[in-house]
């Protein structure tokens, strides 16, 4: 579990907070995802979620983030990094190895996996991810893309119990992001790994993750599981938050009709709802 409590951040230097009161808990086997407008504080939260704040980067840190009742400002960042595995926004700064089975493998020995799991788990990672055959490549050659699932691969083979990525699909084409929110659910549901996503793909989001939190300078706005997030339109644009079109168009449809039009995620329930409303 995840346990948050009146944090507030500031980076050193900075002339305002980057974090600002906030408190959000995240159950054991949730996946959450983290929305908002640039500079709303998503990444900073993402880095006080991993320890990386307040351990690897300098700032006044006030309130406290317990990763399974353990306190992360008091909690060696070796020690948390066996509980949250994180994907930074800027993959080059995590990707160590110059091959990519031996970024994998690095994590594995590290860690101490048993050395009859390590060949399951890189198999495992590399196809779920869908990069198998780069095994054997040399990272530099790699696209920026391509380096990005072999950040997520290298976490997924570690299985950790919480998963905390920072705009995951940022340099991935469509097919190629929802292959890695297809693998982000599979590890959800089937290994009870709880994920915390930072993602502007609100589409993504909205139809994989099972709750929303929406940050806004600083602090949550909103949060809440994705329909009930999704209930006030009109106050997530006023944010900055750009609305899936499918949730749009019931507000709008409940609007202009007066029916009632439950909010709508994706494109067969806004066809749903439009053919029990209009006929």
């Amino acid at each position: 579990m995840i346990e948050i409590q009146s944090l507030t951040f500031r980076y050193e230097g900075a002339d305002r907070d980057a974090l600002r009161d906030v408190t959000l808990t995240v159950p054991d086997g949730a996946f959450l995802g983290i929305i908002g407008p640039a500079g709303a504080g998503k990444t900073t939260l993402a880095h006080a979620i991993g320890g990386i704040i307040p351990h690897a980067v300098r700032g006044d840190f006030y309130g406290a983030v317990r990763v399974n009742g353990s306190d992360t400002a008091e909690t060696r960042l070796t020690d948390l990094s066996r509980m949250v595995g994180t994907v930074f926004q800027d993959v080059e700064s995590q990707i160590i190895s110059s091959v990519v089975e031996d970024e994998l493998l690095y994590g594995l020995e590290n860690f101490g996996v048993p050395r009859d799991e390590i060949e399951e788990r890189l198999t495992f990672a590399l196809e779920q991810v869908g990069i198998a055959p780069l095994r054997h490549r040399t990272v530099s050659s790699l696209s920026g893309g391509q380096r990005q699932k072999v950040a997520i691969a290298s976490l997924v083979a570690l299985r950790p119990g919480i998963l905390v990525l920072d705009e995951p699909t940022g340099e991935l084409d469509p097919f190629s992001s929802r292959q890695v929110f297809s693998l982000l659910r599979t590890l959800n549901r089937e290994y009870g790994m709880t994920i915390v996503a930072v993602e502007q793909k609100i589409m993504l989001l909205c139809e994989f993750a099972d709750r929303l939190a929406v940050l806004s300078e600083g602090r949550i706005a909103r949060e809440g599981t994705v329909r009930q997030v999704l209930c006030d339109i009109r106050a997530l644009e006023e944010i900055g938050v750009n609305c899936p079109r499918a949730a749009l168009f019931s507000s709008l449809l409940a609007e202009k009709t007066g029916a009632e039009v439950p909010v709508c995620v994706n494109a067969e329930e806004a066809v749903e709802a439009a053919r029990r409303v209009l006929g």
